[in-house]
């Protein structure tokens, strides 16, 4: 099929989300081409060899996917048959605290509450949760559009993040669980308490007690090669090395942000809807670093080495002043960094010498050009001393660069401006159907749209729902199974 072939729709993107709608149009019998601005496939979902040390190898954005297995798209569609080897360890993360031993979440319930300095106020909050976990997802990655499939736990959950996303958020006892659910919270990257952050915590720590924080085999390119993969098998195409500047024919779907619509499609973009898109804002961004070492981190606490995330925030209140720190526009004395040891599920990440991979993220203002590698490094070695004698390299990518990566990430801003309940409830702009745009045949699928952030697909899915039934009355989704 060639790059000039005339197509049903054009997606632009090759992230989680542009490939999961390429697939499932691919599989309603449409002819799908994914246009890819980088050399390498995956947007968020992409691995590559370390420069120097080519054995090691570094996930360039996303490397654990709690939402891997669990999110309705990639349940139906399979990875583990695709032979996406996705492994979650008894531990799903952990957060080391100053003084004292850190707070560990096991996949096991129980285990993690008998560990706690007060475990039962864990097991209130995520037990009902961790028992009607479906209804949990259904809650976080429908479409909000639709009846929630259970609605008991969409109460039950709702009030949680209320709850938990309000200055009233003391219904965890102790300083482990505190930080332990902050922790998690604080991957929505948004001042604390909020909506934002405990809708993080809450679904993230229910997936954590249910079917683990898993890390795949190979890295997280694997599961970007299985879509394609599929895509191709149905007739799809990709195309990588082209930027996309003006309007491709046909139906488009933009696995962007959204203010590139007004770059692309200039004078054509309806005025009321160009205004709304110059309004967007972007959040925080993020200072990513890539370490590699020479062995094993001598944690402090030897359970923290048994964790493939890590959450290097300290203490609630910790972390809680980091995240105002940043969203002032100020860099943190101590970051909120989330860091992961990928070898702890997958060996194979170890090269013939015995180095591996640690691959970070430190929150900071957006645009920020600071390289974060000496304070990591101390962050690191205070709760592991000795760390600094296993760097055997370390390559830094400040927040002002990271689109240089991936252009979704403008300013640095992994979640493209949707760390708002806004965002995540509604979409970049104020429509009935988030996916669609005033411009003609055209259609949004990044993680600006519903459900927002995350490795799931679903904003993919959804978008491709929409295009399936509006512009060629599809109005039943292809199975998505192997």
């Amino acid at each position: 099929m060639g790059c000039n072939t005339a197509m049903d729709v054009t997606v632009v993107g090759s992230g989680p989300n542009g490939l999961s709608a390429a697939v499932t149009l691919a599989r309603a019998g449409l002819s799908v081409r994914v246009i890819e601005a980088q050399t390498t496939p995956g947007g968020g979902a992409r691995t590559l060899p370390d420069p120097e040390y080519p054995g090691v190898l570094h996930d360039v954005c996303s490397a654990v996917h709690p939402l891997g297995v669990a999110s309705p798209f990639f349940a139906e569609f399979d990875l583990a048959a695709r032979g996406v080897e996705l492994v979650a360890p008894d531990i799903s993360y952990a957060n080391p605290l100053p003084g004292r031993s850190a707070a560990v979440a096991y996949r096991s319930l129980e285990r993690t509450c008998s560990e706690l300095d007060d475990g039962a106020s864990w097991r209130r909050l995520f037990g009902p949760l961790a028992d009607h976990v479906d209804g949990v997802l259904g809650f976080f990655l429908g479409d909000k559009r639709s009846l929630p499939p259970d609605l008991v736990t969409t109460v039950r959950t709702g009030l949680r993040v209320l709850a938990m996303g309000s200055p009233a958020w003391g219904l965890l006892r102790g300083d482990d669980a505190r930080a332990l659910f902050t922790g998690v919270g604080v991957h929505a990257i948004s001042r604390m308490p909020s909506p934002v952050n405990s809708g993080a915590g809450l679904m993230l720590g229910t997936v954590a007690h249910t079917a683990g924080w898993p890390v795949p085999v190979g890295g997280t390119q694997t599961i970007a090669d299985a879509l394609i993969a599929d895509l191709r098998a149905h007739g799809g195409e990709l195309v990588l090395g082209e930027p996309v500047t003006t309007p491709p024919e046909g139906v488009v779907v933009w696995d962007t942000a959204p203010t590139a619509l007004l770059d692309v499609y200039r004078t054509a973009v309806p005025a009321r809807y160009a205004k709304a898109l110059r309004r967007y804002r972007f959040g925080p961004g993020v200072c990513k670093i890539d370490f590699v070492l020479s062995g094993d981190i001598p944690w402090s606490d030897p359970r923290v080495g048994q964790a493939p995330t890590v959450h290097m925030g300290g203490t609630r209140a910790q972390m809680a002043l980091a995240e105002r720190e940043i969203a002032a526009g100020r860099h943190a004395e101590w970051p909120m960094t989330l860091s992961a040891q990928p070898h702890v599920a997958d060996p194979s990440r170890i090269d013939e010498r015995g180095r591996r991979p640690l691959w970070t993220y430190s929150h900071v203002p957006a645009n920020s050009t600071a390289d974060l590698t000496e304070t990591v490094t101390a962050m690191f070695e205070r709760a592991a001393p000795g760390f600094r004698d296993l760097v055997v390299a370390s390559r830094c990518v400040p927040a002002a660069q990271m689109s240089r990566h991936n252009a979704n990430y403008v300013g640095g801003d992994i979640i493209v401006g949707g760390a708002t309940l806004f965002a995540a409830m509604i979409g970049p702009t104020l429509r009935l159907d988030p996916w669609t745009t005033p411009i003609p045949r055209a259609y949004l699928c990044s993680s600006a749209t519903p459900p927002g952030t995350g490795v799931h697909g679903m904003a993919g899915f959804y978008a491709a729902r929409s295009v399936l039934r509006r512009e060629f009355g599809i109005t039943e989704m292809p199975a998505l199974a192997p």
